[in-house]
């Protein structure tokens, strides 16, 4: 088992109950998988280069999976992809 971390990113920060309904029912389901809640991220800025009209880190969590594509996998039912939104998904190396 390794641990994954998924980042959450998306161009707009709006939240409705429907939403927040949505991530809860999700989190829910991964549960099991979940190594650290993580938390939302507020205001953000990113240090470099950037495209004008990118999205921005809005959140993160981390999780326990086999596999790279297992974590890919789980990171699919995330509902901020309905709206437009990613997730990027990678591997955590433990500090030596």
């Amino acid at each position: 088992m390794s641990i994954y971390v998924l980042a959450f990113r998306q161009s707009t920060r709006e939240t409705t109950p429907d939403i927040e309904r949505a991530w809860s029912d999700w989190f829910g389901t991964i549960g099991a998988q979940i190594a650290d809640f993580g938390n939302r991220v507020g205001a953000a800025r990113m240090v470099g280069q950037q495209p004008a009209g990118q999205d921005g880190l809005t959140g993160y969590v981390v999780i326990n999976a086999d596999t790279l594509d297992a974590a890919v996998e789980i990171a699919g039912g995330c509902p901020g992809l309905r709206s437009g939104g990613r997730v990027e998904v990678g591997t955590v190396v433990p500090a030596q």
